[in-house]
């Protein structure tokens, strides 16, 4: 099978790795793809949002799989473009993928199939409005952009002041939805019309800094699966935030198939969804990603066909962990430019994966070029044998403005 893989990130390095130990695959390519990547893949200078060009390469080198890695393209269009040229694309429609583009659809999708989920109010136009819902609500509070950001358009304020600053900061369209107090996860699934099929669940680490402070980021880091959500909880959640989404996604004509990442929030009175994304989490797929041993290419070839894979896809039972090196200044101003050494000391690590993203080659030297640089993945026989690898390998990898969190998996 020819397969184009559309992103240049952890995960899709991640997925990179996953799909070239198919024996059904062919031929691999990354648009644009890392340096890491192309050690598996050919890299083509194509943008992942650049739909048009992605569609003619695909004609022009009779791919017959492509494989979504980020957001944007979907929200975009991917996969309509590549229905109306009859390529497969194992994504959802630009319709169904408004379940990440706008926070307020998705909170009105999940009101409307009966979904547990934080009580909300939008505000399109009406700043003054957002204003004083805010000052009546009280804080804590949580504001979120209604559209795409990156994984930073969402700010969990603690005071008024700091709401009413997120409200200016984020601007119009807003969701400002009540705090829920918990412990977070992200849930995994295909997807294909109203069925579902687990993936798994992973933790993600949002905050740039220690103990979970400072501002939201794309992830920091990652461990699977999570110690309090086992695959009976899982089960249970999918049953209450993704099957009764995708019947009413059904219902309103526009059905979801692909990969879908539930974000919810484990309350006392059960799992509570935050918000939907239409594709892998970024660290947590590489962190799921390392534990699987099924061939991930005829499932997803399969979901992009409408169906979902009968067998069962399994995983091991090692525990892993990701760690997200990021340049000094991230999610602001991060500094880029760094020779980065030491990557190259990782393949003589057991249990370890190195994930490239923001990296670059320059005169033959690979340097930083991005806000997340890189992310180290371990596995172990225990969470603590993981955590010890990673941050074993992580120690190995220099560059002047290296920066990671020391306590991912122990928080």
């Amino acid at each position: 099978m020819r397969v184009l893989l559309v992103g240049s990130g952890g995960r899709e390095h991640a997925l990179a790795t996953a799909l070239a130990r198919s024996p059904l695959l062919e031929t691999l390519y990354a648009a644009p793809g890392n340096p890491g990547m192309a050690e598996s893949a050919q890299c083509v200078d194509i943008r992942a949002d650049d739909i048009d060009a992605l569609v003619q390469f695909a004609r022009e080198h009779n791919i017959d799989l492509i494989v979504p890695g980020p957001e944007a393209p979907l929200v975009a269009g991917l996969t309509d473009a590549c229905a109306q040229a009859n390529i497969a694309c194992a994504g959802p429609s630009q319709a169904a993928a408004a379940l990440e583009g706008s926070k307020a659809f998705t909170k009105e999708v999940a009101d409307a199939a009966g979904i547990p989920t934080a009580r909300w109010q939008r505000f399109d136009h009406d700043k003054d409005a957002a204003l004083r819902y805010i000052r009546e609500q009280g804080a804590p509070i949580v504001i979120k952009a209604d559209g795409l950001a990156g994984g930073k358009g969402v700010i969990v304020a603690q005071t008024v002041e700091e709401a009413e600053n997120a409200v200016h900061q984020l601007g119009l369209p807003l969701v400002i939805e009540e705090c829920l107090v918990g412990r977070e996860v992200s849930l995994f699934a295909f997807c294909a019309d109203d069925d579902a099929v687990l993936i798994g669940a992973a933790r993600d680490h949002k905050r740039v800094g220690n103990g979970d402070t400072g501002p939201n980021t794309g992830g920091m880091g990652a461990i699977c699966p999570p110690a309090d959500f086992d695959r009976d909880a899982q089960e249970h959640a999918l049953d209450l935030t993704v099957r009764p989404m995708l019947a009413e996604m059904k219902r309103r004509g526009t059905p979801f198939r692909g990969v879908i990442f539930a974000g919810l929030m484990l309350t006392e009175e059960g799992p509570k969804l935050i918000e939907y994304n239409v594709r892998f989490g970024d660290p947590e797929a590489q962190a799921l990603l390392i534990r699987l041993e099924s061939d991930l290419l005829p499932i997803l070839k399969n979901l992009a066909d409408g169906t979902l894979s009968q067998e069962a896809i399994t995983f091991s039972e090692k525990p892993s962990i990701a760690l997200v090196l990021a340049a000094k200044g991230y999610p602001d101003a991060p500094k880029k430019g760094g020779i980065i050494e030491g990557t190259e000391r990782l393949e003589t690590l057991p249990g370890v994966q190195l994930f490239h993203a923001g990296t670059a080659l320059k005169d033959g030297k690979l340097v930083a070029s991005g806000g997340r640089v890189l992310t180290v993945c371990a596995t172990g026989k225990t969470p603590a044998q993981a955590r010890a690898r990673a941050y074993e390998a992580a120690a190995t990898i220099q560059w002047d403005d290296k920066m990671l969190r020391s306590d991912i998996g122990a928080v």
